[in-house]
């Protein structure tokens, strides 16, 4: 690994420019914007079929009260994997764009495949009931996991630089998995209101629509991030594999998720085979103790995020980089949010996004030399290294006086320990004695 450059950056009159010599531009279908807007494009399509498939089996009053209920668990969804996702904060433009490839693509195919799969399966075998059992266990998990995979490998393949760390693929995926879910939802809840319609139920507990809700918004809001996480981590680990060591860990990792993630997924749809209380046995004795263990993995992995940072930000104050507070700031949340606190109090909202925007360029630069010194960090580590630096100096201005505010508060105050040894006789009283 390449050592660390000293500080301060010099000061190059040509930094930026380009060799001498013919300009290439790039053709309009290599441009940013174009790739950009034909995938906003793409999305909005499949936003407007999804939608109208919806609402043509639900009918209109039932797609907007699916809608009403299906939408009461996404912000709680998503401010949990933002939660998570604290100590390097991923772009919201990739979180915007998972979420609304799991809400309208990955809910289009479902829907697509899952539809014509099953009616193929009930044609080839004369069995209804057989081809709804084999298409809710078998093709749905499949499918849909696929579908919502294929969102995670666009993030790591097109934003690899925002893809570095397992925690990276499961919020990529949760959210992926929350948009799809939303969807699911108002399909589920809106036949379920239209049953009660053609029944003559009214709105009670008894209901199809509260059974519904019950059971997809209740118990169970977290079934479908949870499947795909396990893709999610699959992504991770191969984003922090070595990259000399081929590419075969890299495509086995993500595939080994993806099929854990399937399994999982046709094991819970498979649950109401399994007798009257089947379901019931399968939430409490499988699906809360994997989302129990996922969800430790997760903290366990933020927490140990914020050791390498407090680790690795070491060098950086030796070569003047960095004040010498600020790994131990930068590697604590509280402190990170009195640093906030203070730059917003002082500064405005210009100095507290500084300390923010300063706060995950760190995290990035921590994390980076992580897995330079593992050989993981890739050809282009000394050029990354750099850039994050000079984005880190350009903000110290508002940043170094909060996170040294931050970490005079919320460093811990060492006490020296109690005396233990004998203790001397108490001094005669003497009534002019202080």
């Amino acid at each position: 690994m390449a050592s660390y450059p000293g500080c301060p950056p010099p000061q190059d009159p040509a930094t930026g420019t380009g060799p001498v010599g013919e300009v290439r531009h790039p053709r309009w279908w290599q441009r940013r914007g174009a790739r950009v807007t034909a995938l906003a494009a793409l999305l909005a399509l499949s936003g407007a079929v999804i939608l109208a498939l919806v609402r043509e089996q639900t009918g209109t009053e039932g797609f907007l009260v699916g809608l009403g209920l299906a939408v009461l668990p996404v912000p709680l969804l998503i401010a949990a994997f933002r939660w998570l996702d604290r100590v390097r904060p991923g772009p919201w433009r990739n979180l915007l764009f998972s979420f609304a490839w799991g809400a309208c693509a990955a809910a289009l195919i479902a829907i697509v495949a899952n539809s014509f799969a099953t009616r193929w399966i009930e044609t080839a075998t004369a069995d209804p009931t057989g081809a709804d059992t084999l298409g809710a266990t078998v093709i749905a998990p499949v499918v849909e996991e696929s579908a919502k995979a294929a969102a995670v490998l666009l993030v790591f393949l097109f934003r690899r630089r925002d893809f570095t760390t397992v925690v990276d693929g499961v919020v990529i995926a949760g959210v992926t998995a929350t948009g799809f879910a939303f969807t699911e939802n108002i399909l589920y809840l809106g036949n379920a209101f239209g049953t009660d319609q053609l029944t003559g139920t009214g709105p009670g507990l008894t209901s199809v629509t509260a059974a519904t809700f019950f059971v997809r918004i209740v118990m169970s809001p977290f079934a479908h991030p949870l499947f795909t996480v396990l893709t999610g981590i699959g992504f991770g680990l191969a984003a922090v594999a070595a990259p000399d060591r081929g590419s075969g860990r890299r495509v086995l990792l993500p595939l080994a998720g993806l099929l854990a993630a399937m399994g999982v997924h046709a094991f819970w749809n498979g649950s109401s085979s399994f007798g009257e209380y089947g379901f019931y046995a399968v939430y409490a004795a499988f699906m809360v103790p994997v989302f129990a263990l996922l969800t430790w993995l997760a903290v366990y992995l933020r927490h140990r995020e914020l050791r390498t940072v407090r680790a690795q930000l070491a060098a950086y104050v030796a070569a003047g980089w960095l004040a010498p507070p600020e790994p131990f700031a930068l590697g604590s949340l509280k402190a990170r949010r009195l640093a906030r606190e203070y730059a917003a109090h002082y500064g405005g909202r210009t100095a507290e996004r500084a300390v923010t925007e300063y706060a995950s360029l760190a995290t990035s630069l921590a994390l980076l030399r992580h897995r330079g010194e593992r050989g993981r960090a890739g050809a282009d580590f000394v050029v990354r290294e750099r850039e994050l630096l000079d984005a880190l100096w350009q903000r110290r201005g508002y940043a170094r006086p909060a996170l040294a505010y931050a970490a005079q508060v919320a460093a811990p105050v060492h006490r020296p320990p109690a005396y233990a040894g004998p203790r001397p006789p108490a001094p005669a009283y003497h009534p002019y004695r202080p």
